[in-house]
């Protein structure tokens, strides 16, 4: 891995079920088993796919034109599969996006379905992740005893 590639954030148990995520740049984001007002993992999943996309999408045609509206909603069925497995399916992503009349909002609602189209292709690392479906490895690393 190089600096250029490699991406990180570090979970911190804060209470039972009650943990705080941090990236390299600072910020943090609390997580949970959602008895509170924390996003859940799985939550968490849902919003960095329709994040990523949504990125992608307002970059590509927010330089043609500032849209009026812009909204994701991002759904799916958690079920326990054959193999006894919990996982998600039916992923989907919805987009709401409006944009002024005129010649660059024309501009934008052109640009709209092609950079939805690229975003679900090619950009979004996120939605490409899981839809290829790459390996996740766990291991234990042995901290201080506390003896």
């Amino acid at each position: 891995m190089t600096e250029d590639t490699f991406r990180s954030v570090a979970i911190e148990r804060t209470s039972l079920g009650n943990y705080v995520a941090r990236n390299v740049r600072g910020g943090s984001v609390s997580l949970g088993t959602g008895e509170d007002g924390s996003f859940t993992p799985v939550e968490l999943l849902l919003a960095a796919i329709g994040g990523c996309s949504a990125v992608d999408v307002d970059h590509i045609t927010g330089r043609r034109a500032e849209p009026t509206e812009f909204a994701v909603a991002v759904t799916g069925d958690k079920i326990r599969d054959e193999a006894g497995g919990n996982r998600m399916r039916n992923l989907r992503v919805e987009f709401t996006v409006t944009f002024p009349e005129g010649a660059d909002g024309d501009q934008a609602r052109a640009a709209l379905p092609r950079s939805l189209q690229q975003s679900h292709d090619r950009l979004c690392t996120v939605s490409r992740t899981v839809e290829l479906g790459t390996p996740v490895s766990i291991a234990e690393v042995s901290g201080p005893t506390g003896d």
